[in-house]
């Protein structure tokens, strides 16, 4: 089983005419998603991959039954490719986007508040890699080869390490069931929380490795819930030891402010309720073969 995603869940891609949408979706296609049609505004009527191209979501809602998109759209007009998808009625949304402005993120919050619980969109994103359940679907731009379809999930602020971990588990026999990246940016449409209580009924998901960096609430907060709900193991790992406070990394969200921000501080955080922490980034696959180690 898979969280999110899986072979039979239809994807429509938003911008998929254009050259990063072009090249992605062909991935996708080619990893066998069961990606059904695109949007591009203005070119509705054509074909494009072999798929039907629509002008608004919603006619590619009607057409094709998706109930998840992928947006590949310029910073400008990507809180509105958002909300537009949610207001098509689609389930998931995943943004790849990166430097949408926070405050057009905002904006996009307050808009899915608007809808009831149940009926919510989850955004994943953006600034993100995207998600795969490996074996079965891609919602992304990760290199789909790297991934050994398993029982692990990862969650991940940022892609790279992700990728990384999904490597170091391959070389050890060790599968993903999902790995979910959800981006790195300080307002984000969904947390480590929002992942790790669909890992927790996941029949197929033995452990979650969640990747953090420095910055922001979100690894505390999903560490204090892990004590309370997960049954579960989880390992954690925070990125950033070495960066000086008050200075802006790679990602918008990794920059130190106050206390509690730091990744030394994180990782303790992640310690005291429990989490076991990697060390560093090359021991992701043997600590999470540790854990589940002990565990059998």
């Amino acid at each position: 089983m898979s969280i999110l995603i899986d072979e039979t869940t239809p994807i429509i891609v938003q911008g998929i005419t254009g050259d990063k949408g072009t090249f992605h979706a062909q991935e996708m296609l080619d990893y066998g998603t069961n990606v059904v049609g695109g949007v591009t505004p203005g070119k509705g009527g054509r074909s494009h991959l072999g798929l039907p191209v629509f002008n608004t979501v919603k006619e590619a809602v009607a057409a094709t039954g998706a109930t998840t998109s992928i947006t590949f759209v310029a910073p400008p007009f990507a809180a509105d490719a958002i909300m537009e998808a949610a207001d098509a009625g689609l389930r998931l949304v995943c943004s790849i986007t990166d430097g949408i402005p926070a405050q057009d993120m905002m904006r996009v919050k307050r808009y899915l508040m608007r809808y009831p619980r149940d009926r919510r969109t989850m955004v994943v994103g953006p600034n993100c890699a995207g998600i795969i359940s490996p074996g079965k679907a891609m919602l992304g731009i990760m290199p789909g080869h790297i991934y050994l379809k398993g029982n692990v999930g990862v969650i991940s602020r940022s892609g790279t390490l992700g990728y990384e971990a999904a490597s170091q588990l391959k070389e050890l026999g060790l599968g993903i069931s999902t790995s979910v990246g959800i981006g790195g940016d300080p307002i984000n449409g969904s947390s480590f929380l929002d992942h790790l209580a669909l890992f927790e009924t996941d029949p197929d998901t033995d452990a979650v490795l969640m990747i953090g960096e420095i910055g922001g609430p979100q690894e505390a907060e999903a560490s204090a819930w892990i004590r309370d709900n997960m049954s579960k193991p989880v390992i954690g790992f925070v990125a950033g030891l070495t960066a000086p406070k008050g200075r802006r990394m790679g990602h918008a969200g990794a920059i130190i402010s106050a206390a509690g921000d730091s990744a030394a501080e994180k990782a303790e955080i992640m310690r005291s309720y429990g989490l076991t922490v990697a060390p560093d980034p090359g021991s992701f696959g043997q600590t999470v073969a540790d854990v589940l180690a002990r565990a059998a």
